[in-house]
């Protein structure tokens, strides 16, 4: 398909079926799916269910599993929310602001991930409004999302090519790397059971 042929998306679930035609083949055309994301038009009542916050940290809310070949989901931002430096796992990374604004630092890989003194150089940082779409792979780079605003929450819709399960943490100063597992905090708007680590 065309990434000019976009199909009329008014709902969701128009978005979510559009999503399955699209990663039925192989092959992945990036601006496609971009503009995919950006012809369906925010909607809180379609997507509310799905936007679950926690008052100490930001959330991921799983919406579709995309038959295991990429992953939907809905982030909760509660004020001043941030994530960790981190990378995609050779992921596509897809992300749409569906309320409020969200910033991206965008930052280099650190150039010899061996020597954990260097600081990690901060490349452009933007922020991103309702309805804006964004797009990261490792090639582009690794970021660090954050809600900018201090009295409202965020939500943004993310889209992972294809799922992973882990992926690496940055410290700032130094480059430090880690690794971190990736979990949901729900699953098709419901909450997905505590588990105690030991």
């Amino acid at each position: 398909m065309e990434s000019t042929d976009i199909p009329k998306i008014t709902t969701l679930n128009d978005l979510i079926r559009e999503l399955y035609r699209a990663f039925e083949s192989e092959h992945l055309d990036v601006e496609y799916v971009t503009n995919l994301l950006k012809a369906y038009k925010s909607n809180p009542k379609e997507w509310k269910k799905y936007a679950v916050f926690d008052p100490f940290r930001y959330t991921r809310n799983l919406v579709d599993k995309g038959n295991d070949k990429f992953n939907l989901m809905m982030l909760c931002w509660g004020e001043s929310c941030g994530s960790s430096i981190h990378d995609h796992s050779n992921a596509q990374c897809f992300v749409k602001i569906m309320d409020g604004q969200l910033k991206e630092s965008l930052y280099d890989w650190p150039e010899n991930p061996e020597d954990e003194t260097q600081p990690l150089r901060l490349r452009t940082a933007n922020v991103y409004g309702r309805d804006e779409v964004t797009h990261i792979n490792d090639s582009i780079g690794i970021h660090r999302m954050e809600n900018p605003s201090h009295v409202d929450p965020c939500v943004s819709m993310h889209l992972y090519y294809p799922p992973f399960q882990s992926c690496k943490i940055f410290d700032e100063r130094t480059g430090h790397q880690t690794e971190s597992k990736v979990t949901f905090y729900t699953e098709f708007g419901k909450r997905t059971p505590f588990t105690v680590k030991h």
